[in-house]
This record gives structure tokens, sequence and C-alpha cells, in this order.
């Protein structure tokens, strides 16, 4: 059992399938399928079951996930902090983000990452929150930005900023600018809203849905739609409405591209957590962009 077929088992799992992991990995099918039934021999039991078209773990699988994000985790620990000592201060950083906080909030924290430590070659990938800190605990990142904080004992989360969530809608709608006294009143309008549909989907997927179940409404006229700029921009073009963070749509305020619905009753925000791996190792680079991370909420 070595950490290559461990880095198989948890991209395998991470995908849901030896294709997909394949194509993360930069391998072939057959090499992944290869190197997992090695592994499944070692253990002596699958490590996956089928179900539909993709791979769930197993029993035995979930046994060895922790202990194969460990040891994946100690193994990048090493790597990183070789590259540190060969670097200088800065070195290769892996940070995985929530795809709707890559924001300008989050660019201008970046630049100010680099501009104190300017040898940081920083890696960024997005995931959804259940993902960043699945990437965090095994090592494969050493930073992450999710919502809500994980309460898992392997990491150390800390909220750094709060985003406050507002009704989006094009420029020429008839409410555009003006206020309505309850999120109720819109529960005739087409909304967009992000995909809720497996354990990988974005923890605040639902909140649309919550927001109006909490006022007696329980059919909407919704599209699912899993990108933030598409969702924007159909927005824009007058498709629907979308309850979305008030930082990712600032610049199209600013433009006026999009307006805002104020709603009198709506109080609704979810918390942005910095992730690390607690006991990781954390290079100069790693540790100026936790620094500027720090600063997100702040003006």
């Amino acid at each position: 059992m070595d950490s290559d077929a461990l880095d198989t088992f948890l991209a395998v799992h991470r995908h849901g399938g030896v294709s997909a992991a394949a194509l993360a990995l930069s391998r072939t099918q057959s090499a992944i399928s290869r190197r997992l039934a090695v592994l499944e021999a070692a253990v002596g039991a699958p490590l996956f079951e089928r179900i539909g078209r993709g791979l769930v773990l197993s029993d035995v699988g979930r046994a060895l996930l922790p202990h194969a994000e460990r040891v994946t985790a100690a193994v990048g620990d090493a790597r990183a902090a070789v590259q540190a000592a060969q670097a200088g201060t800065g070195g290769v950083v892996q940070m995985v983000t929530v795809g709707t906080l890559a924001h300008t909030g989050l660019a201008a924290a970046l630049k100010r990452a680099r501009a104190a430590q300017p040898q940081l070659d920083l890696r960024l990938q997005t995931a959804t929150s259940a993902q960043v800190s699945e990437l965090v605990r095994s090592g494969a990142a050493a930073v992450g930005l999710r919502y809500f904080a994980d309460p898992s004992p392997d990491l150390d989360c800390r909220v750094v900023q709060t985003e406050h969530l507002v009704v989006a809608c094009a420029a020429s709608h008839p409410l555009a600018g003006k206020r309505v006294a309850s999120l109720s009143r819109l529960a005739g309008e087409r909304w967009l809203a992000f995909p809720v549909q497996d354990r990988h989907s974005e923890f605040f997927a639902a909140t649309v849905f919550a927001q109006f179940t909490t006022r007696g409404v329980h059919t909407l006229d919704w599209v699912a739609i899993d990108s933030l700029s598409a969702q924007k921009r159909l927005v824009e073009a007058g498709f629907g409405l979308a309850l979305l963070q008030a930082s990712a749509v600032a610049d199209e305020l600013a433009r006026r591209e999009l307006a805002l619905i104020r709603v009198g009753d709506l109080d609704a925000s979810v918390p942005v957590a910095l992730v690390t791996r607690r006991g990781a190792y954390l290079s100069g680079g790693a540790q100026a962009l936790i620094a500027q991370l720090h600063r997100l909420g702040k003006p």
C-alpha cells in the first residue's frame, strides 16, 4: 500500500468514477483500474460499490478514507517543505475555493499576498464546500475557502467573512431598485438557482427554497444553473431573478448591468470560512496568503 495507490483511491472517491479520476490525474483508465485493483487486493476487500453509473465507498473504503487522507497529506507536507526550501520564502501554494467566492475581494487578497511574497507561486482551483474540505484534509490543497465552518477535528476553520444575500434582477425589471415588503411577493417570478442534487452540491444552494418555505411558499418556478456567471448573465437578460451574494454582483451593479430588489423581510447571509489542516506544514507563501485572507471581510 503506497502513497500513489492511495492518491488513486482518493481521486476515484472525489470524482465518483474511474474515468473522471483518470482525467483528473492525467492517466489512462486502465492504469487507474489496475492501481485500484492492486490496492483492493492489499486490503482484501472491495473499496467501492457501483451505484448507477458512479462508484461510492464500501464499508472498507469508508474505513480507509481518513487514513488515506492523512498519509497523502503527510507526503504533501514533505513536498511543500522541500519546494519552499528550494524556492525561498514563497514557494508553491495550492489553494482551493468555492467558485462563487472568486470575485474582486479574493483577487485583491491574492494581489496583497503576492506583494508580501513576490516569489509566491499560487495554484488555484475551484470546488464545492464539501470538496474544499476533502482537498485540504488530504493535503491536495494547503488553504481553502468554503461556505460554513467544517466541524472536522482534522481541520482548522475560521470565519473570515459574511456574505449577505440579495435579490438580483435585470436593470429593466419593473421592480428594479424598488422595495417589496416580503419575499413572498416575488413567489410568482422565475428564479435561477444552483442545483440541489447530491453530497457535492453547494451548502447554500437550497437557500432560495428555504427562504420561501419559511414564508409558506412551497412551489416555485425555477431553473437550475450551476454557474454563477451564467446566472448573472441570464438575470441580466431578463430570464429570471437570483438570490446571490452581494459581493458577487457588485461590479455588475456598478456598471448598471444588474439591479437589486430590496426585500423588507429578507435578512439572509452565509459565513465564509478559511480552511487549513491542523498540524500541516505552511510555507512562508501560505502564511502570507492566509494573513491576507483573514482581511477578506474588512474594508
